[in-house]
């Protein structure tokens, strides 16, 4: 199995965030990992998705369950669809081992979300890590962490 370039590794995460621009959710589930999760931290520096409360801890199963959401003609909180918009900096390679293929980006981001007149704008850092399979890199976690963490939010539609 060839090992993934440093730039195939940063376009990788470039080109999740256009699947998720582009809404195109099943094609995103697809880049995880059959055990992958996506976290998003409650509160800063938290270690624990178990332990400690998160504003997201998702499976693929979970996952899977909101994009269905998302896509419901009955969804009625989703009439029009909400869009959103990342603008990612480069992402930085922070591990890469060859050896059991297995590597982590992190990457600084705002991320805007909106429907009708209403618009909110997140800041944070995305760390995937990533492991490579036959088939391609999946991720394992996709881990969320926004500058504020343990504010007050309302809704939280798509996918950071």
């Amino acid at each position: 199995m060839q090992h993934p370039s440093e730039k195939q590794l940063v376009d990788f995460v470039l080109d999740e965030a256009v699947l998720l621009d582009s809404q195109r959710f099943e094609e995103w589930l697809a880049l995880f990992d059959a055990e992958g999760r996506y976290w998003m931290p409650l509160t800063p520096g938290q270690t624990d998705a178990r332990l400690q409360t998160s504003l997201m801890d998702e499976d693929p199963l979970l996952l899977r369950i909101r994009i269905e959401r998302l896509k419901g003609s009955r969804t009625f909180s989703e009439q029009p669809r909400t869009r959103c918009h990342h603008l990612l900096q480069t992402p930085r390679i922070d591990m890469m081992d060859t050896t059991r293929g297995l590597y982590r980006l992190k990457t600084a981001f705002h991320y805007v979300e909106t429907r009708l007149d209403q618009q909110q704008l997140f800041a944070g850092w995305a760390t995937h890590d990533l492991v490579q399979k036959p088939e391609g890199l999946r991720i394992q976690l996709k881990r969320v962490d926004l500058v504020n963490c343990d504010a007050a939010f309302g809704n939280i539609s798509l996918f950071m």
